[in-house]
């Protein structure tokens, strides 16, 4: 019985940290909101948006009328911004504070986390290295620059999909097997189909909402030291019952 239904016939998240061993797992995170403390993505877009037609875009993708493919290429069409202006603006991004304590934990462990995102590659990968962080694996949508204009590809597009434009779940699926399980922290609507096959979630904002609609098995979180606590406490477990 995969890991996923068996989480259904615990009581609690506590009673599951005695069954996890944390070197035992693989786990994923998204990027905008969950390691980051706002959404990157669309403050650039609204910041560097030369008139207000993203929001008509947004408000249509919220009514899920458009495709996330669909909402960001129209978005980004009225965007105007260069490499340096990029660079500037991203300077100003802050990482949730206890991510880097929660890498050491994982890393420690043998864990190497991946990072999906609904955002681009170039612009996860500069915060990350502006922030100290290299050789994270990082799954994205892709960007070039064309004078003063992002021209965006999505190599991971599910066409049948309306919540991403990036389809987290296929990068689980490949890498899931009997003695692995699958972890995966987010906040948003990106992630409700990488959060439907995983064996662990952790959850905020319409993430959350959706798992607890949906009668799936979530823990809540607030922020990062809430995921940190619990893995550190899965390893106080797993050492007491050795």
């Amino acid at each position: 019985m995969p890991f996923v239904n068996r989480l259904n016939q615990l009581e609690s998240a506590s009673q599951f940290k005695s069954h996890i061993v944390l070197s035992n797992c693989r786990v994923f995170f998204d990027f905008d909101n969950t390691m980051t403390t706002s959404d990157v993505l669309d403050d650039v877009i609204q910041r560097f948006s030369i008139n207000d037609r993203w929001a008509a875009l947004e408000k249509s993708w919220e009514d899920e009328k458009i495709s996330t493919k669909e909402c960001l290429t129209g978005q980004l069409k009225n965007v105007r911004l260069s490499k340096n202006a990029l660079h500037k603006f991203l300077r100003k991004v802050e990482l949730d504070p206890h991510f880097h304590q929660f890498l050491t934990l994982l890393v420690r462990e043998g864990v190497k986390p991946v990072i999906l995102s609904d955002n681009f590659t170039y612009i996860v990968e500069w915060i990350l290295a502006y922030h100290g962080i290299k050789d994270l694996k990082v799954y994205a949508n892709s960007l070039r620059f064309y004078r003063d204009r992002i021209i965006p590809s999505f190599p991971y597009d599910n066409p049948f999909c309306l919540n991403c434009a990036h389809c987290k779940k296929i990068h689980l699926t490949k890498d899931k097997t009997e003695n692995k399980l699958i972890v995966y922290v987010g906040d948003g609507r990106s992630d409700f189909c990488p959060a439907r096959v995983s064996d662990v979630v952790f959850a905020k904002g319409t993430l959350l909402d959706f798992m607890n609609k949906e009668g799936l098995p979530v823990i809540a979180y607030k922020d990062l030291s809430d995921v940190h606590h619990y893995f550190k406490e899965v390893l106080t477990s797993g050492r007491k019952n050795r």
